[in-house]
Parts: structure tokens; sequence; C-alpha cells
């Protein structure tokens, strides 16, 4: 399995647990008021934002809290001015890492992440020191056992996707261009092929094969990482084995 589906299955793991804790609906939120401010209240002329609502959707967000989500973004409703920051360092075996966060306080987040990369073996770097390994792209999980390689190269590149790997057993990756992530993501619902996850991502080059000590230290840094407040997103090009992951968990 590749870096990048271990870590999405992780994250989908970990959903139901942030869900608990409010923080999934806390992400949402941000993403929601900053892409109104950014780009309108209007979702029909605000790709991010429509993203984000769907998004907001498919996570059971309450719809008032969508539309207050809106009005704070727009100004309609007082709110907290989130600011979009991101961050890049190397984890235990020289990992690449990129972090995004949206914070109301660049100070105090920017001394939570330093704190976090060095507790984990890793070290928070300059700008620009890692997030050339990676490149953005709209990413799709489909199950094997949900429809055949042919008619799902058929849909898809029809579509605007870009590429279809299979990088485990399970699954097929289809990997297309961010502005053509919704468009391949429609095609897949008018078709009713199912996708396990979907989402606009940072896709590493290359992956680094991590064992022992230095995968376990990555693991625990990307966890820590993600439970921070004002971290959005995490990304890495480690590669960690299944029985590490399954021994930290």
């Amino acid at each position: 399995m590749s870096g990048h589906s271990k870590w999405a299955n992780i994250k989908h793991r970990k959903g139901a647990e942030d869900l608990k804790r409010g923080r999934i609906f806390t992400r949402l939120t941000k993403e929601i008021i900053v892409a109104a401010r950014m780009g309108g209240g209007d979702p029909n002329a605000n790709p991010r934002l429509r993203a984000a609502i769907q998004n907001a959707k498919s996570n059971n967000l309450p719809k008032d809290k969508v539309e207050r989500s809106i009005k704070k973004g727009t100004g309609e409703l007082e709110g907290v001015n989130y600011e979009e920051t991101s961050y890049e360092g190397y984890g235990p075996g020289g990992a690449a890492v990129l972090v995004e966060s949206m914070t109301d306080n660049k100070n105090r987040t920017v001394s939570d992440i330093r704190n976090i990369f060095s507790k984990h073996g890793g070290k928070l770097g300059e700008n620009g020191c890692v997030d050339w390994m990676f490149d953005k792209k709209g990413w799709i999980a489909v199950k094997k056992s949900d429809v055949d390689e042919e008619t799902l190269m058929t849909v898809v590149l029809d579509a605007g996707a870009e590429d279809i790997r299979e990088e485990d057993k399970e699954n097929y990756e289809v990997i297309m261009p961010p502005d053509a992530f919704e468009g391949v993501k429609g095609a897949l619902d008018e078709a009713e092929i199912p996708y396990e996850n979907a989402e606009v991502t940072m896709l590493p080059q290359s992956y680094i094969n991590l064992s022992g000590k230095e995968a376990e230290q990555m693991y625990r840094l990307m966890d820590a990482l993600d439970d921070n407040d004002d971290v959005q997103k995490v990304y890495t090009n480690a590669d960690i084995p299944e029985d590490v992951i399954a021994e930290v968990q």
C-alpha cells in the first residue's frame, strides 16, 4: 500500500474519534470561513467554498453551522479572523513533512509546531525546503471490488483524470489535476461507482521507506501534528510498514 493510501486510511479511521471531540467540525468551519472570505459567499461562483460545503455535508456538519460559517467569512456575522499558514520540515529518517494550518495566532502556532517536531525526532525547516517534493493533485480511491479497471478508466479519463494507479491490493487510485477533481468525482457519482476517499491533496513525487524506531517516531510525529487544533492537513513522503502502524495505534 502506498504511503498516501496509508495516511488517508489512518485519517479515515481517526474520523470517528475526531468527530466525538468536535475537532473535525472545527476544521470544516474554518475552511468554510476562509473560503467565503477569499472568494465570496456564493458557492456557485466560488469553487473552494463549494468543495468546502460538500465536504462539510459528507461529514454531517449541521446546515446552520455551514450558513453561519459562510456569513462569518463574508463579514455578515462577527467571527475570528483566521490566517492560512504553512510549515515545512523534516521527520525522522529525513522524511519530508508539509503542514497546513488556519490560525488566529501565528506566533502560538509556529511555537507549537516547532515543539511537536522537536519532541518526535524532527526539525522545522524554512519555507520551500520540502514543498518541491510534492505535487498538488486530486486523489480518489476506488475499491477494485466495486468496478473493473476498463469501466473505471472510461469514466474517469473522459472526465479529466490523468492517471489510474494500482497502489495496493484493494484499491485503484485515480489521479487528476486539482481543477478536474469535481468533474471526476461527479462522473463517478453519475456512473454510480462508489469511492473510499476523495480529496485534493499534496502527493509526494517519491517515498522514503522507514522502519524500526524511525518509523514509529514518524507515525507519532504525524499523529501529534494532526491533533493540533490549528492544523488542517499534514502531508509526508514517509512510507511506514503496516506492522509498525498496527503496533503504535
